[in-house]
């Protein structure tokens, strides 16, 4: 019998990956500077273990962030009902979003971007039909 990660958990867990996706950081170099495995930091990144207040507080300083990063949106993530659609902070987390991230940022065309983000929706929206 299991039980479920707790959702705040899960939260942050997304938060510090997304935050550690984000530098390039791999787990093995985050659990390095936390002595710890980096299967240590995938069951805090999935939630599965909780991530204690001063270890947290390593976590903000080795990834350069005020520990409050791994509490926004948390009030949206917990209270939303579970849907279909995966939320935005797990597709955020996933190094593809990441990529594409990185590369629409470096797109200084406007026009383009908006061609960009309209080809995108209407991709999704014909696989949304099929």
């Amino acid at each position: 019998m299991s039980k479920a990660p707790n959702p705040i958990d899960v939260h942050v867990g997304a938060r510090v990956r997304l935050r550690r996706l984000n530098l390039g950081m791999s787990q093995e170099k985050l659990g390095e500077k936390l002595g710890l495995t980096f299967q240590q930091v995938q069951k805090y990144e999935k939630g599965s273990n909780r991530i204690g207040a001063s270890r947290l507080y390593a976590i903000s300083q080795i990834l350069e962030t005020p520990i409050t990063y791994f509490f926004e949106g948390l009030e949206r993530n917990v209270d939303e009902e579970s849907g279909d659609e995966p939320s935005l902070s797990d597709f955020l987390a996933t190094p593809e979003a990441i990529e594409l991230n990185r590369s629409f940022a470096r797109i200084q065309n406007t026009a383009t971007r908006k061609r960009l983000t309209d080809l995108v929706k209407s991709v999704a929206d014909d696989g949304a039909e099929g």
